[in-house]
């Protein structure tokens, strides 16, 4: 299976290298016939290949007791990749990221270990608000995943009213600027825009139910975002080399793809030239 996924002979055999390594596979297999993409795979195979290393750190070489070290390994994990979280939300994305593939492998590699269940989280503003959910399930007909995407940020706009002691029938202008202002930073463009868009739908709706006096969806502004504006003009020299070193020429498709980043960076051919010089 590992063949089939990975490229680089060097790949699976740190892969298999580590003390974890069948078991990783096995979960691999398992992650193929359940119809998860080979994009989750290749993010939760390192997180699964750290997680050997650092129980391996701690002294422990069984399954029992690495399950000891779940908690452990993720604050690890959070201290190694949540530097730039400043939000609660980001912090526990990041946590639940190394938490729920160690689970995974964990409850299949052991019998008796049952991942723990989440409890599933209430839907804000139920009590002020009590035809809002229904409207999104059946006038909307919104799909499950949406409306737990709207429950995600309205808990942020419901925690922030909660915070300046504000109630729903006082939101005005002035307070949803400052929600914005306070909430947004933390936030991707992409989920900064989605926030603005699921408050627009929840005071929309308040107002169409008489709710809130006035329609207060314009006062929250839609940023701007553009595509492709992350994408860097350049890469340094050294990038280059780094990326030149990472190439395992050992294998045929190694040396083609060797070949054929030589001939971008050093020529500065396009995608097509690329192609096109490869058929001559």
């Amino acid at each position: 299976m590992l063949e089939r996924l990975y490229i680089k002979p060097a790949t699976i055999d740190r892969i298999r290298a580590n003390w974890l390594g069948s078991h990783i596979e096995h979960y691999v297999e398992w992650l193929d016939s359940e119809g998860y993409s080979a994009r989750n795979v290749f993010r939760r195979v390192p997180i699964l290949c750290q997680f050997g290393e650092f129980v391996q750190q701690q002294g422990t070489h069984d399954l029992t007791s690495a399950t000891a070290c779940i908690e452990p390994f993720a604050a690890h994990w959070l201290k190694l990749h949540g530097k730039g979280c400043r939000a609660d939300a980001a912090r526990h994305k990041v946590l639940e990221e190394a938490r729920n593939p160690v689970r995974q492998l964990l409850s299949l590699a052991l019998e008796g270990y049952v991942r723990p269940v989440r409890k599933s989280a209430r839907f804000p503003f139920l009590t002020e608000v009590p035809g809002f959910l229904r409207y999104l399930e059946e006038e909307r007909g919104l799909r499950p995943s949406t409306v737990l995407h709207y429950r995600h940020y309205l808990r942020r706009f419901d925690s922030y009213l909660s915070s300046v002691g504000a109630l729903l029938t006082e939101v005005s202008p002035a307070l949803l600027a400052a929600f914005v202002v306070a909430k947004a930073p933390g936030l991707s463009p992409s989920s900064r825009r989605d926030m603005c868009g699921v408050v627009r739908v929840f005071l929309r709706y308040c107002y169409r139910e008489n709710i809130l006096g006035e329609d207060l969806s314009a006062a929250i502004e839609m940023p701007q975002s553009y595509r492709l504006a992350d994408v860097p003009r350049s890469i340094s020299w050294d990038q280059v080399r780094s990326l030149l070193q990472v190439v395992d020429r050992r294998t045929v498709r190694g040396r083609r793809d060797y070949a054929i980043l030589l001939l971008l960076v050093s020529y500065g051919l396009r995608a097509h030239e690329v192609v096109k010089s490869g058929r001559r």
